[in-house]
């Protein structure tokens, strides 16, 4: 079962965290620490497939960030931080930090929280073992003169206009890290992070459609996305 650990020291505010994540998915077990101590014996406890937290714990101004420190010695476990402290000062401390992705309270929505918490368990779970990446290959043919040519392993990708070329952009520089201002500067409105995941999202579908094993694009917390090749292989050829 997924299960995730919401750490807040407001009660009204980790119960609608709770809500939203059950209402994105239900069924799975959430798990609610209101400090550090309690959140940090339960972070070396359990096996959290993804953390929202927020960095000030009662008194402790800084609280969350000992908390990541103390996940990231252990587990790569995605951290999704939602705090009031100002996003201009902090986004970049949590950037250093590895957390996934970072939401200033008051200045979000339900529909971006929730977007942002299934991008986490969507492209934040463990690749299967024994299946290396592949990077580059014929699989993806592009051709940037022309629209909706776009083939993935000889069939077409239905995409809209933006979306193909945030994929050539990721295709381009595949292997890389593409991050979100470069990727500003492929769209002609919505210049925001939440519009280019919500455009990769459209992408990831696509391709799904076609492949269901398709995970060649990566979501690099608080970064961008990197064209990583595909990790699933044609089937092996028996022997003559």
């Amino acid at each position: 079962m997924t299960k995730i650990a919401v750490i807040e020291d407001d009660l009204p505010m980790s119960n609608q965290l709770k809500g939203w994540i059950l209402s994105a998915r239900p069924g799975i077990q959430v798990d609610q620490w209101f400090n550090r101590d309690d959140a940090e014996a339960a972070i070396a406890r359990e096996d959290y497939d993804a953390v929202v937290l927020d960095i000030e714990l009662g008194r402790e101004r800084h609280a969350g960030v000992a908390i990541i420190n103390a996940i990231n010695k252990q587990r790569a476990t995605p951290v999704l931080v939602v705090s009031a402290m100002p996003a201009a000062i902090y986004r970049s401390i949590m950037k250093a930090l590895d957390a996934w992705d970072y939401l200033q309270k008051t200045t979000f929505e339900e529909n971006d929280f929730i977007e942002t918490f299934l991008d986490i368990l969507r492209t934040a779970k463990p690749k299967p073992e024994g299946k290396a990446p592949v990077v580059g290959g014929d699989e993806l043919q592009l051709d940037p003169l022309r629209q909706n040519t776009a083939l993935w392993r000889g069939q077409r990708v239905n995409l809209p206009l933006t979306a193909q070329r945030i994929l050539a952009a990721l295709y381009a520089h595949r292997g890389e890290v593409v991050s979100y201002e470069d990727l500003y500067k492929v769209v002609k409105s919505g210049r925001n992070r939440d519009n280019i995941r919500k455009h990769v999202s459209t992408i990831r579908d696509a391709f799904k459609e076609m492949d269901a094993q398709f995970d060649s694009i990566e979501n690099v917390p608080m970064r961008g996305f990197r064209w990583a090749g595909t990790v699933s292989a044609p089937p092996a050829k028996g022997k003559a």
